[in-house]
């Protein structure tokens, strides 16, 4: 388990925090701070890191990468003047995330699991990667029977739930009670850390997943999915391009 409570787990829709800086690493001219808890979304699980600022005694640093090594939560703030005033442990800082990034990946996130449900449920398909970003996301699949208007027709479908403006809810279930739902992992090859509590991302009525990422609380606030290319990348590797129309 982290020594950093993730608060971005039970509320993604938090923008500011206050927290104390339990550890200070230097490396290659650059500054890793571990707070004790912290809203910042490491990258990870293909969703790119929030970033940011972090301010003490009215000196505000910027957080240009948030990432996971050995389970610690490393800040990676920009050094410019921190030799001059620094950042220590022991400190109390105060967190302020880039909501604007962040509400657009949560978006892109419920996004891709909406896409991944249809294509599950429609014609048990398996994501085989992903990666989400700001300006346009992508999602890796496997379709033996490779045709270009079924992937079309399901982001059609996708486009149509999202009108439905279905509830997505968070929550926890202990494993062996998450692996009884059909379908909880839809990564081929994946498998969820080995935890005995699992989070998961409910889209209500439609979709169940592990996930330890941030999403939107409606499917309404995606606004509409427009596919920017669909490409046949050989065997086993179809590729959705999408972004949203907000």
């Amino acid at each position: 388990m982290s020594e950093t409570k993730l608060l971005y787990l039970d509320d993604s829709y938090q923008k500011e925090f206050d927290a104390t800086i339990i550890d200070v690493l230097e490396q290659n001219n650059s500054q890793f701070i571990v707070l004790d808890q912290t809203l910042f979304y490491p990258r990870g699980g293909g969703q790119p890191t929030d970033t940011g600022t972090i301010t003490h005694n009215a000196v505000t640093y910027t957080v240009i990468e948030v990432t996971k090594y050995e389970g610690r939560i490393l800040h990676k703030v920009d050094k410019t003047g921190l030799d001059k005033i620094g950042l220590s442990v022991g400190q109390k800082i105060h967190g302020k995330i880039d909501w604007d990034r962040r509400y657009t990946l949560m978006c892109m996130h419920t996004a891709a699991h909406l896409i991944n449900s249809v294509l599950y449920r429609d014609g048990k398909i398996l994501v085989t990667g992903n990666q989400l970003d700001v300006e346009k996301s992508r999602i890796d699949f496997d379709m033996p029977e490779f045709s270009m208007e079924k992937v079309q027709g399901y982001i059609h479908e996708a486009n149509i739930i999202i009108k439905k403006s279905l509830e997505v809810k968070n929550y926890y279930l202990l494993k062996e009670e998450a692996f009884k739902i059909p379908g909880i992992v839809k990564l081929a090859g994946a498998f969820p850390p080995d935890i005995s509590i699992l989070r998961i991302t409910e889209i209500v009525g439609l979709d169940i997943q592990a996930d330890g990422g941030t999403h939107v609380h409606n499917l309404d606030e995606i606004g509409k999915i427009n596919i920017l290319n669909i490409e046949n990348k050989g065997k086993g590797r179809k590729r959705i391009c999408y972004t949203l129309i907000r």
